[in-house]
């Protein structure tokens, strides 16, 4: 019999249930809208379908929202992931040996927790942590809750940090599907400080395989880095973005450019407060411990992410309709 699956979503401006389009005509699928910090509710879910394992993808994410506004980092960050934990650490008290031994609490992360990295060096899973935004120490808030109940009640527990995601289904507001969108409708592409800050790049599919392969394979109480090795700098980022358009979309057919190409669009703005400068992860651990390792390089996965932003421009018209105008974030 197949492993159902409940997903719990509260179905905030960034989430649509366009992006579960398919998916909720499995039998197996099971829909909630609710909030992972609501506590009466999580209780009831977990004691109505008892599941063997919790993965813990939901946050805020964005950097320049916690600027603006950091109470929902917060809220869903640390108290959600503090509800789904007390949760999780009530189901396993009344469960049978063999149960309680194979249950995980898999939490997602992000290398943003450990600050900024100089000009070399890589993050690896013993880095100190030194959170430089609200979101970033909001995730490191539930990082240190998650290890601390692998150590002190003994749920087994696995944190995944990962690098900068990019690929299909992903909300406006973040770099490439910003630039993508800006760029086709012949907008404004800011590029924040100089251009220079250095990201490694992870494709959303590499991701989720590291995660299922964390969660079938890990060791509860341990941490893994999943990375891209793709750093490039925002500005090397958007000229990929601009060459891939031109192959799919020629600025010369493109009548929202007015004779302009794609790279004519690249405008510097200020920067963003407190703006880490480089991130670079190292995750041998991953590949020496569980075989895990990235399928997609940069240039081909930025490629198709373009082709499927062109091709889906009536979701990005309704993902973003009445919620974001891709309006300038973060300048409180």
């Amino acid at each position: 019999m197949s492993t159902p699956i409940v997903v719990v979503d509260k179905l905030t401006y960034a989430g649509s249930l366009l992006n579960l389009a398919g998916v909720l005509d499995d039998a197996r699928v099971t829909f909630v809208q609710a909030d992972i910090a609501d506590r009466d509710a999580m209780a009831a879910l977990f004691g109505q379908h008892r599941p063997s394992a919790v993965v813990n993808f939901a946050a805020e994410t964005h950097v320049d929202r916690s600027i603006d506004g950091p109470a929902p980092f917060i809220d869903t960050n640390i108290v959600g992931t503090f509800v789904l934990l007390e949760c999780a650490l009530a189901l396993v008290r009344t469960m049978p040996a063999p149960e309680r031994d194979t249950f995980r609490f898999l939490h997602i992360s992000t290398d943003e927790v450990y600050g900024t990295l100089g000009a070399e060096g890589l993050f690896s899973e013993t880095t100190p942590y030194a959170p430089n935004s609200p979101y970033a120490a909001s995730k490191a808030s539930a990082d240190h809750l998650v290890r601390a109940y692998y150590h002190t009640y003994g749920l087994r527990t696995i944190i995944t940090n990962c690098s900068n995601n990019y690929g299909p289904y992903q909300f406006p507001e973040k770099l490439i599907p910003l630039m993508i969108l800006n760029a086709l409708d012949g907008r404004a592409l800011p590029i924040y400080g100089d251009g220079g800050n250095v990201r490694d790049w992870l494709h959303v599919e590499d991701h989720c395989g590291g995660v299922l392969t964390a969660l079938q394979r890990g060791t509860p109480g341990e941490k893994y880095n999943i990375g891209g090795n793709s750093e490039r700098t925002n500005l090397q980022v958007i000229e990929a973005l601009c060459s891939a358009l031109e192959a799919v979309v020629p600025s010369a057919q493109n009548r929202a450019l007015a004779g302009r190409r794609y790279v004519d669009l690249r405008t510097f703005v200020p920067d963003r407060p407190g703006h880490d400068r480089r991130y670079a992860i190292d995750a041998s651990k991953m590949q020496r411990e569980l075989g895990w390792s990235p399928r997609h390089d940069f240039e081909s996965g930025i490629r198709a992410t373009v082709q499927w932003y062109v091709d889906n421009r009536e979701w990005c018209r309704s993902v973003q309709s009445g919620q974001y105008d891709r309006e300038r974030l973060g300048l409180r």
